[in-house]
């Protein structure tokens, strides 16, 4: 975090439908103008988050503070906070002209500060000023993202709260928001919370990423020390492709992998570690020549590999256990399938995770 005061506090915010704990003691503070993201599989609590965030449910214990104040009993319309859902939630039978503008017209603003309003966030927004009076259904999924965007600003809120708003978009298309959301949120300034299943999205998009299981927030960290430092099992697969070996101590600073019959030396372990994981990224593997060239090696051979444009994945066998191996294009293993192979990694290159 960069010091800036939080706009944002949760302590202690549990949820509770009946005997299920859907959301369990969260406690975390989001900076005025951040990028934060809540990821986690379904099931995992964030949707019910926000929806106590924006109003839409209540707390069964714990406190929402909104810049210091208290805002668990405020409903929904009362927040200065506004949410872009999934469904995008547009008025189909209305221009776009006046689904950017139906906030302002609820304020009682007049039609020509309305339309001067929704012009500059068309700008902003890169629709064309011929869409204003463009029915909505005639534009685009992407273009009608944009709208939904524009009406959200044009509420001017505190704080912008996101609900999968990306999920149902098409993979090029949402590579492409994915980008103009984070410009937009540089061009603004503005507070955003965004919930999302897609930890690909997260890694463009934010300044902070919470990661969500069972009710609880398991760590919270930026896009880099997510990846690079998760604290257990689950986030580390969480993250994406990861190569996952389970181990115990071995008394003399490494660990022992008793699926393999050998012990690896291993990064600096976590305070009380026993067992656990051992944690290595599909970059961080590589072929070698001998066993000399890196210092754990396994011996396998390779059973496919597929090209990821720039990159290609390798998977490797070592007995029963599939290892992935990642490199880029010009760094190609120049072997074939079937091929024996070593793969090695040095200690610094993982991780050692709890459960």
């Amino acid at each position: 975090m960069t010091g800036r005061p939080p706009i944002l506090q949760l302590r202690n915010l549990t949820k509770v439908f009946g005997t299920f704990t859907a959301v369990n003691d969260v406690n975390l503070d989001i900076e005025e103008g951040e990028f934060f993201t809540i990821v986690g599989p379904s099931g995992s609590g964030k949707t019910t988050l926000l929806r106590m965030l924006t109003g839409m449910e209540f707390a069964t214990s714990g406190d929402i503070l909104l810049r210091g104040t208290r805002i668990n009993d405020l409903p929904a319309n009362k927040r200065p906070t506004c949410m872009v859902f999934q469904s995008l939630a547009l008025f189909p039978h209305r221009t776009v002209g006046q689904n950017i503008e139906f906030s302002l017209k609820i304020k009682g603003i007049d039609p020509a500060t309305r339309k001067r309003r929704a012009l500059e966030l068309m700008r902003q927004l890169r629709l064309p000023e011929d869409y204003y009076g463009k029915n909505v259904t005639k534009c685009s999924g992407g273009e009608r993202q944009r709208v939904a965007l524009a009406r959200a600003l044009a509420y001017e809120p505190d704080i912008l709260f996101f609900d999968e708003p990306l999920s149902a978009i098409d993979y090029k298309l949402r590579k492409t928001l994915e980008k103009e959301l984070k410009d937009i949120h540089r061009e603004t300034g503005k507070t955003f919370i965004y919930i999302t299943h897609s930890l690909e999205e997260a890694m463009v998009m934010s300044d902070r990423i919470g990661v969500m299981r069972a009710g609880r927030l398991v760590q919270v960290g930026s896009p880099q020390e997510i990846y690079s430092a998760p604290q257990t099992k689950f986030v580390s697969e969480f993250i994406g492709d990861v190569n996952v070996i389970a181990v115990t101590a071995n008394g003399a600073g490494g660990v022992h992998a008793a699926e393999f019959g050998v012990s690896f030396k291993a990064p600096p372990a976590p305070a009380g570690f026993s067992a656990g994981h051992l944690v290595v990224r599909p970059e961080s593997l590589r072929f070698v020549a001998g066993r000399s060239e890196a210092e754990n090696v396994l011996e396998g051979r390779v059973y496919n590999e597929y090209a990821l444009g720039s990159r290609i994945q390798y998977q490797v066998r070592v007995g029963e256990h599939v290892f992935i191996v990642e490199k880029l294009r010009q760094q190609a293993f120049g072997g074939h399938r079937d091929d024996a192979v070593l793969i090695g990694w040095d200690a610094s290159d993982s991780i050692l995770v709890t459960d």
